[in-house]
């Protein structure tokens, strides 16, 4: 269900796409630096000087920055408050000397702004061992010796724990999105990258292994600890942190709901769910992928280099062999091995019968090929047979599948007891009757009401209890078969009459 905060209006984001919105983006802005200094209140003529030094705000006045203070104030991004500190008349008082503040929201905002314009138009990331190392040590210092840390301290140990998880999962992302963007691979493709590729595929094995030996001691410790535990621990921090947030309208179980959503989003991350697999062989297949991409594009980098490379030393080389020979016979011979047979003929076989090494040759079965001309003209001659008829054959074929069928209904018919085949009273049976009873359960399952026709007229349903847990074996010439405790139900007489 969504929850109502989702469905509402963000004002404080209102000033970020207004027509005077670079009016009011100075305005917040100069009030952001001077919080992140510690100067919490900013009075109204420190922003005019401020925003007079620039070109943009030669003709603002005094009246239009008390307008856009009034209405940033309205979208929540301000906070006016009364300085009262040094009044000395009534008069003083009535002017409302005011000083801002920005609000919770807007810090945020503009947080938030300052990392998007830090982040560019490309990816970053990395891909560092001590990652797994620090989340290693949080996940066996929570789950391990949880009970027996201070609340404190197991909260320093849980927000540690959410940092190193947000910083590798993130970073790991960006850096493979970096690896897989457009301009990335456009520089793969140039000559220079044969230089950084030995330097880069060492990065991604080393962070590989460092990847293969944490995860398998953090899957270890994820393993050994049962739901209880993490439930009294979560618990532990959801009070911790309920005695020690004011102004908060949130519940102990609010805060329970919140961190164990998160810690199971951890867990599975490392172990994966009953439907997927974990993300961490996800990133295992995707680290990899990138090894064999980047392998790829050196070779094929190595390959061309190697096409435009002069061969004018190799030829020199071959010259004086040739000349060193002694008789013509020995130089064809060496420029067949060189450069191959000068008149070349190409023969089509059949795939070998066996992968057998020790057969010979002459062992072999020859390849018969039928020439054809090579003409457009050429048709194929082909001869008028008289059709042939095999009403015989058939009325014999069909003849010998109705004895077998009358012989499989006569054994299914023994089956039957009061109307019903109960398979855990079953003696051995054939294959064959195995068959069609499991295909009669298939079918019986496939339905709503259970019940099913045969192809011989029966009606049949599967009498079976969802939840039992009780099993039996159905024993046949062809093994058993497991299977929970099942009846069939016979409710009608097959047909007789096959034909």
């Amino acid at each position: 269900m969504v929850e109502q905060s989702t469905l509402k209006r963000i004002s404080e984001t209102a000033y970020l796409n207004q027509e005077n919105t670079w009016r009011y983006r100075s305005i917040i802005h100069f009030c952001y630096k001077k919080h992140e200094r510690m100067q919490t209140y900013i009075y109204p003529e420190e922003i005019y000087q401020y925003l007079r030094e620039d070109d943009h705000f030669k003709e603002y006045t005094s009246e239009q920055l008390s307008q856009d203070l009034n209405q940033l104030i309205q979208w929540h991004n301000l906070s006016a408050q009364q300085e009262t500190a040094n009044m000395n008349t009534i008069d003083d008082f009535k002017k409302k000397k005011l000083r801002y503040q920005c609000t919770p929201y807007t810090v945020e905002i503009e947080r938030m702004i300052q990392n998007l314009q830090k982040i560019g138009s490309e990816f970053g990331g990395s891909l560092e061992t001590t990652q797994f190392d620090r989340l290693l040590h949080s996940i066996t210092m929570l789950l391990d010796k949880g009970n027996d840390l201070s609340a404190e301290n197991l909260n320093q140990t849980w927000n540690d724990l959410c940092h190193y998880f947000k910083t590798m999962v993130q970073n790991a992302a960006d850096y493979l999105a970096h690896v897989k963007s457009e301009k990335v691979e456009e520089r793969m493709k140039t000559s220079e990258f044969i230089i950084y590729k030995d330097k880069f595929t060492h990065y991604l094995q080393n962070f590989m292994i460092g990847l293969q030996h944490s995860s398998l001691q953090i899957e270890a410790v994820f393993k050994r600890n049962d739901a209880v535990k993490e439930k009294n621990i979560i618990d532990k921090i959801a009070n911790y942190q309920l005695n020690y947030r004011l102004g908060e309208e949130k519940t102990e179980k609010d805060y329970f709901d919140e961190y164990m959503e998160q810690y199971l989003a951890i867990k599975e991350w490392f172990l994966g769910a009953q439907y997927r697999e974990s993300e961490l062989r996800v990133l295992y297949g995707e680290t990899m992928e990138t090894i064999r991409r980047i392998t790829r594009f050196a070779k094929r980098l190595a390959e061309r280099h190697q096409a435009f490379r002069s061969r004018k030393n190799d030829y020199i080389y071959l010259s004086r062999w040739f000349l060193r020979l002694g008789s013509q016979q020995e130089a064809a011979k060496l420029s067949a091995v060189l450069f191959g047979a000068v008149q070349m003929r190409h023969f089509y076989a059949k795939p070998r019968s066996s992968d057998s090494f020790d057969i010979l040759l002459q062992e072999e079965a020859p390849t018969v090929i039928e020439m054809k001309p090579r003409t457009k003209t050429y048709r194929e001659k082909s001869k008028q047979q008289a059709m042939t008829e095999y009403a015989a054959e058939k009325r014999l074929v069909l003849q010998k599948y109705r004895e077998q069928q009358i012989v499989h209904d006569e054994l299914i018919d023994k089956l039957i007891h009061h109307d019903s085949i109960d398979l855990a009273e079953l003696p051995k049976i054939s294959a064959a009757v195995r068959k069609t009873l499991l295909g009669w359960i298939t079918r019986c399952l496939q339905q709503e009401t259970r019940q099913i026709q045969t192809q011989t007229g029966r009606q049949v349903k599967l009498l079976w209890d969802n939840n039992t847990t009780e099993t039996i074996v159905l024993k046949s010439d062809d093994g058993e078969f497991v299977l929970p405790k099942m009846k069939l139900q016979v409710t009608a007489a097959r047909m007789k009459n096959y034909g």
